[in-house]
């Protein structure tokens, strides 16, 4: 029995709360009703006489001693809520209301976090001392040839940047030359080849050095920009890996015998590691996914010290192709360290295996009744983590923005490395059952616990400023840069500022103008409550006149 009446008195509660939440009009407009009806026992209508004739006996001063005292209340609240603001990042009326009110009208916070700031004292310690605005090569650029021109023919608009195809060429100065190349007329060909701009120009010269030798800076070139698929570049790859392993055994025996030789070597390691890696990325293109994971790993194997080209992040991409999950949390434990550089590749993967162990059985709903779980809280922490580092992947994934072919040059932090990661890792967070639910319930929450100003970070170094004016540079005109979410001022500061500056005016006209805004006054009431009355005359004239006088004398 006593089940019974508490599942009845559920229910009842259950009735109420849907009525006041979808009949609130209905309910709205029955109150009214009643109080007109009753206005004669409840003698209203004395009521409003009376208040009429006590407003009527009010000077001006008390006008303007309302209005200046309610505009001085307002301006200091103003005042608190400022200050509040600029120290904690949020207004204190709506946190007062979110965390006390809210729970008490049966809501909850989806995007709770009872252990956000804990970690804030040791951020400082841990944050990374690399440049700001540093531009990294991506680790999972496309190909000139068989891709960036191919959009080019299609659609008619440029990919790439010149700041960005200039920086590449740049990094082949960097990586493919030496000052010996004048001694061999390949290389001194490929030197100058390296620094052309016009792209047909480059392609000549690695034929006329071709012509003279097995040159695999010639072969790199050709398999880059003439290659017009990834299966005629995967051939002239495997040419300059024949050329280039050649030169990279000849130097490595000489690379003790003077500066010169060892500049040699270390450019012929850069080109052997080049080819290699592209060679991985024409498999994983092509299909062959397993084989491109094997060579990824020898690659590593070989010259664990080359972390600057991130070949890791490379195997993650395709070890997630795989769904070998264990993989790819033995890769990340070895990378994702706090001594090591971040990126988003790391972060979002991180938050991915998170994200997957609880993401098929989520529900925000459920989440909000009974709380987040340990495994949740570590999901929404991790996801939490990634969007403070990079804060516009999110919008790719979630297909709030397009993609386009991401640049050959990134921004860590920047929009370049969320149009990079996003375009390869879309897919592989589709395939996780939930993890776009998740992290759409959750990614926002991130700037709620960022302090203020945004100086101060929280898990992170604080945010570059600079990044929107170099991610400029490096994307296409025709897309539109994301730039990082400003904390924009609450209501409730804005609401203050707009009644402390509306009262303070009434008290100035009202002091200047006694009389012409008193007229305006009672033109705004009469106004004001035209259309009530409008529809009690209405009510009068519909309902018959012996019912309507019963309902009056009730």
């Amino acid at each position: 029995m006593a089940e019974a009446g508490t599942g009845f008195l559920e229910q009842l509660k259950s009735c109420i709360v849907w009525s006041w939440t979808y009949l609130w009009t209905v309910w709205f407009f029955i109150v009214l009703f009643l109080v007109y009806i009753l206005r004669v026992p409840l003698k209203i209508n004395d009521n409003l006489s009376t208040v009429s004739m006590f407003l009527n006996t009010l000077t001006p001063k008390f006008y303007v001693a309302l209005t200046g005292t309610s505009s001085l209340i307002s301006g200091l609240i103003l005042i608190f809520e400022w200050w509040y603001f600029r120290k904690y990042g949020t207004s204190f009326i709506e946190q007062v209301s979110v965390s006390h009110l809210r729970p008490l009208l049966g809501g909850a916070d989806n995007n709770s976090s009872n252990n956000s700031n804990s970690s804030n004292g040791d951020s400082d310690a841990n944050r990374q001392s690399v440049s700001e605005c540093k531009v990294w090569r991506n680790p999972l650029n496309l190909f000139r040839g068989a891709e960036y021109n191919r959009y080019t023919w299609v659609t008619g608009r440029e990919p790439l940047t010149y700041y960005d195809m200039n920086l590449s060429a740049q990094d082949h100065q960097t990586f493919f030359t030496c000052d010996s190349d004048h001694l061999r007329p390949a290389d001194a060909i490929m030197q100058k080849a390296w620094r052309e701009r016009n792209p047909q120009a480059r392609i000549s010269a690695a034929h006329e050095a071709l012509e003279i030798n097995e040159c695999a800076t010639a072969y790199i070139l050709l398999a880059e920009e003439e290659a017009t698929t990834i299966a005629e570049a995967e051939k002239l790859f495997k040419q300059a890996l024949k050329a280039g392993d050649g030169c990279y055994r000849r130097s490595q025996q000489l690379q003790h015998h003077g500066s010169q030789y060892e500049a040699q070597h270390r450019r012929d390691t850069n080109v052997l590691v080049y080819i290699k890696r592209r060679l991985a990325m024409c498999a994983r293109r092509l299909g062959r996914t397993r084989e491109a994971v094997k060579m990824m790993r020898d690659l590593m194997k070989e010259f664990p010290l080359l972390s600057m080209f991130n070949i890791h992040e490379n195997l993650l991409e395709a070890l997630l192709e795989l769904q070998a999950y264990a993989d790819v949390q033995a890769v990340l434990a070895k990378y994702d360290d706090i001594s090591l550089p971040k990126s988003a590749t790391i972060c979002y993967t991180a938050a991915l295996l998170k994200a997957r162990a609880v993401s098929d059985k989520f529900s925000p709903e459920a989440a909000s009744r009974r709380g987040l779980s340990t495994a949740e809280m570590n999901a929404v922490e991790a996801i939490h983590r990634a969007v403070e580092f990079n804060p516009h992947v999110p919008k790719y994934l979630l297909e709030m923005k397009s993609l386009i072919l991401p640049p050959e040059h990134i921004l860590k932090r920047g929009d370049s490395e969320a149009i990079a990661y996003a375009f390869f890792h879309l897919a592989h967070w589709k395939r996780v059952e939930g993890a776009l639910n998740l992290l759409h319930c959750t990614w926002e929450g991130t700037f709620r616990m960022i302090p203020y100003p945004l100086e101060k970070g929280h898990l992170f170094y604080p945010y570059p400023i600079c990044t929107e004016t170099a991610d400029r540079e490096l994307l296409p005109s025709f897309h539109e840069v994301s730039v990082y979410p400003k904390k924009e001022l609450p209501f409730f500061i804005l609401f203050t500022a707009g009644l402390c500056s509306f009262t303070a005016m009434l008290a100035l006209l009202t002091h200047q103008f006694p009389e012409l805004m008193g007229v305006f006054a009672k033109a705004f009431l009469s106004t004001l409550f035209a259309p009530l009355n409008f529809v009690m005359e209405k009510v009068e004239s519909i309902l018959p006149s012996s019912l309507w006088h019963q309902l009056t004398r009730i």
